[in-house]
């Protein structure tokens, strides 16, 4: 079986790993993915965009590979796309129209219930088969028969979780994956490191080289460096982290932390007037779904500020966040990966 596969995002990939360890050795996979996967069209280190901006400088590259995407989807079995809806929405649509019979598999699926509703309808026409994340996405599609919540990928990459509040001495930073991100946040992260008493773990992702890190984060001297995350939230008592997965991550596992986030002022401006969401959080979006507070602070823009960080570390309930995460698992219940793999290999015989 041959796979076309379009997974843009670091956080993707890593599901990306999950979902490749549950299926055939004999499914080969081709588009664009890690290279550590197999053999990518497009590693996709080549592609890291980090918002509007970046995106509308790096659209004619952009729009070629989608063009070349369309080509390999011919000689493929079936697609599968990962998150990336800018990219991959686009994409799906020029394939289902040239080849209307081809299986398109979303996994990790646009966040149209927070923004851009309208884009729906596109994703149930130009899809086969929508396979979501989040408990509560399915409510916003028409197509009930085409989308299915299939469990949360985080359950089934992160090996261990807390069952009890523990003391180490250890506090966890985590700037994000994106350069734009870390070069905001290094500096408040440094200033930080000089009011608490205890080892500052910083967590880096494993891919990045040397000189990146070096040119990147500059001088890092007074944090002990990680590259392990699961392991490094598991065992600190407390994180500062970037939006993204990560803060789902650290919520999950049953580690504290506060979210802080700064971006592009016109990219602010944008998510702002367009997504329509009470936090950014995934935690906090699925605790607001519940009906109940929110697990974690958020702070973002100039709210982000070494004194607003120090007073949520120096006060948060972490009894209070403990039991919070045992309910966040409760909540999504399994992973997705066995699920994914067995929609994958549906109506195919080798």
């Amino acid at each position: 079986m041959k796979l076309l596969v379009c997974a843009l995002e670091t956080s993707s990939n890593i599901h990306l790993k999950a979902l490749v360890d549950e299926l055939d050795n004999s499914i080969e996979l081709c588009g664009i993915f890690d290279k550590s996967l197999g053999n990518p069209t497009y590693d996709v280190s080549e592609l890291a965009v980090m918002g509007f901006v970046d995106a509308i400088k790096k659209l004619p590259f952009l729009l070629k590979i989608n063009n070349e995407m369309v080509k390999l989807a011919k000689d493929v079995d079936k697609v599968l796309l990962m998150d990336s809806s800018g990219f991959n929405l686009p994409l799906a649509r020029k394939i289902k129209q040239k080849y209307p019979q081809k299986e398109i598999i979303y996994y990790i699926l646009p966040q149209a219930w927070a923004w851009k509703r309208k884009r729906i309808p596109k994703i149930e026409a130009y899809c086969d088969t929508l396979c979501s994340i989040l408990p509560f996405e399915k409510d916003y599609y028409t197509k009930k028969d085409k989308i299915q919540y299939v469990g949360h990928p985080l359950l089934d990459e992160i090996p261990t979780f807390k069952t009890e509040l523990s003391t180490t001495n250890k506090i966890a930073f985590m700037p994000g994956s994106r350069k734009g991100e870390i070069t905001k946040l290094m500096p408040i992260y440094k200033e930080l490191v000089k009011h608490i008493d205890k080892e500052a773990i910083l967590i880096i992702p494993k891919h990045f080289s040397k000189e990146y890190i070096e040119e990147t984060y500059g001088d890092i001297s007074a944090f002990t460096i990680s590259t392990n995350t699961y392991k490094t939230l598991h065992e600190v008592e407390f994180a500062f982290i970037c939006s993204g997965t990560a803060t789902l991550e650290a919520a999950l596992i049953g580690t504290p932390f506060v979210l802080n986030y700064i971006a592009k002022p016109f990219d602010y401006f944008i998510v702002k007037n367009l997504i329509k969401i009470n936090y950014i959080g995934l935690a906090n979006i699925f605790f607001d779904k519940m009906g109940k507070k929110p697990i974690h602070k958020e702070y973002i823009q100039d709210d982000v500020t070494v004194k607003n960080l120090l007073d949520e570390y120096n006060t948060i309930d972490k009894s209070t966040f403990l039991d919070n995460s045992k309910i966040l698992r409760e909540y999504l219940k399994y992973g997705s990966s066995k699920t994914v793999a067995k929609i994958i290999l549906e109506n195919y015989s080798i």
